[in-house]
């Protein structure tokens, strides 16, 4: 199985151990055996061009190692030979993008999206457009119009959503790195169900521009990788101002890997000395899986391991969270999709699903509240209110702790089919996520352990989450926390692809 970090590729490619057309073509052909069960991609692009510019890639380097420039090179390109796939959430200049609606069943976009440029300047090279969650609309990649991707771990449960065929695409081994769109845990909680490193940066801090909208005030652009290290080795690239994005902070992007270098390991006894990393005990209550709450727990402790000093803390207005997350969002929901009526693109608003109509009608419900020269009166306007108390509450409790735990998931990956009927249950997945997606800070989510449910090994996400542009600190926890935890990628050799072989193919689209 082609497990490798975007590490190891890029040492490989800089010693040339490591070819970039062999590594592609690994990739490729995992592709072939597993896609068409895991249904993780909608698009595949063509493998006779991939293989071309996996080929020139070699040539490129091959005058590099001559004139001996390979580190001025990674420098300029530093991802350069990178598999990578894309959320169909982004746009890319000559390549379908369908938000996973037949909607948008033949749109091609004429330009790129910002991180889908900058990652191409990087040097990656395209292998394919992820399935998701239709408009992002979702927490278990059921809602696609083009069929529910299934977890790799497990081929009756959910990856988790909406970053669905992202999040499967990484843990399957299609590539080292897939991007997404994170509006309420669309990062965060696929990466739990499937065992990544998932990152949802500070608001602002990634362009959304070229990215089709979900809840503009909300949406955040983040990725999926193997590692910690990489995660924050590719937010380095694609953090910083983009004028084409007036919510993007002018404020300069770290180079994040640094002080990761300088980790010795689990017997760096100071790495976090100083640092206050809370436990929010909201996280671990009723409603939580107390096996999922167990893990993330004890593994929150042993970074008094590393130094840190950890105490339990409240913050009781976290419960607030989900109801003005699907007030704001749904409001939002609605006016971005108000736009897609099939006169000058796409097909006609009788294509939506199930889950979009029901997001457009509360929408449209909640933004009819109008009381004439009484703004102060309407919903959308106390769910703003109750936005910026929550934010109040986050900043007073980031003066108590640097940081805080809980779990990214209140469950284990559930089987597919088992909340579809009951839209409720499914919003209740986004419980520990949306809080921090209302707020705006940034959240890492990583793998806390395993559990044996009844015979299956399921993955298990701890989330971490640090004040405002304060991914560092995150990424410093994160990689503490990964040291002492069970290496996802050996687990998933040993147990990964369970019933895939009783999965009727699904032919590719």
């Amino acid at each position: 199985m082609p497990f490798y970090t975007i590490t190891e590729l890029i040492d490989g490619y800089k010693t040339g151990r490591f070819q970039v057309l062999d590594i592609v073509s690994e990739y490729l052909n995992h592709i072939d055996k597993y896609e068409p069960k895991v249904n993780a991609l909608i698009t595949v692009i063509d493998k006779n061009k991939v293989l071309e510019q996996a080929k020139q890639a070699d040539e490129v380097l091959q005058e590099v190692y001559k004139n001996q420039e390979v580190n001025t090179f990674f420098k300029k390109k530093p991802l350069f030979g990178i598999p990578i796939i894309h959320k169909e959430m982004f746009l890319t200049k000559g390549v379908r993008t369908t938000a996973a609606s037949k909607v948008l069943d033949n749109f091609i976009p004429p330009y790129n999206a910002t991180i889908v440029e900058k990652l191409k300047q990087a040097g990656v090279i395209l292998l394919g457009k992820a399935n998701q969650d239709a408009w992002a609309h979702g927490s278990s990649g059921e809602n696609s119009d083009y069929g529910p991707t299934r977890n790799p771990w497990h081929a009756d449960y959910v990856p988790g959503g909406s970053s669905s065929g992202s999040s499967a695409s990484v843990m399957a081994g299609f590539a080292p790195l897939a991007t997404g769109t994170d509006t309420g845990g669309s990062i965060r909680q696929p990466a739990a169900l499937t065992g990544l490193v998932g990152v949802k940066p500070t608001y602002g801090r990634v362009s959304r521009f070229g990215v089709v909208p979900m809840a503009s005030s909300l949406d955040s652009i983040g990725h999926f990788s193997l590692s910690v290290f990489d995660s924050a080795y590719v937010l380095g690239i694609t953090a910083g101002k983009d004028l084409n994005d007036a919510t993007t902070a002018d404020i300069p992007v770290p180079k994040y890997t640094r002080s990761l270098m300088k980790f010795k390991g689990p017997g760096h006894t100071t790495w976090l000395k100083g640092i206050r990393v809370g436990i929010l005990t909201e996280g671990f209550k009723e409603g939580i899986d107390s096996r999922v709450a167990d893990l993330v727990y004890s593994k929150a402790q042993e970074l008094r391991k590393f130094g840190a000093e950890v105490v339990e803390v409240s913050l009781p207005e976290i419960k607030y969270g989900l109801p003005l997350y699907y007030i704001i969002q749904t409001a939002e929901v609605a006016s971005n999709l108000a736009k897609y009526t099939g006169v000058r693109y796409g097909n006609p608003r009788s294509y939506f699903g199930s889950e979009a109509k029901r997001r457009i009608m509360l929408g449209n419900y909640i933004l009819s509240d109008v009381v004439e020269g009484k703004q102060e009166a309407t919903t959308y306007f106390k769910a703003a209110e109750g936005k910026a108390l929550l934010i109040n509450k986050f900043k007073e409790l980031f003066e108590k702790v640097d940081a805080f735990i809980l779990p990214a998931s209140p469950s284990l990956p559930f089987k597919l089919g088992a909340r579809t009927a009951d839209p409720l249950q499914m919003y209740m997945s986004d419980l520990l996520t949306v809080p921090i997606s209302i707020v705006g800070t940034p959240a890492l989510s990583l793998n806390a352990g395993f559990v044996n449910d009844s015979g299956v090994i399921l993955p298990v996400g701890l989330q971490i989450a640090t004040n405002f542009f304060e991914e560092e600190l995150m990424y410093r926890i994160g990689i503490a926390i990964e040291s002492i935890s069970t290496p996802v990628i050996e687990e998933f050799k040993t147990h990964g692809f369970q019933e895939f072989d009783k999965v009727k193919p699904i032919k590719l689209v």
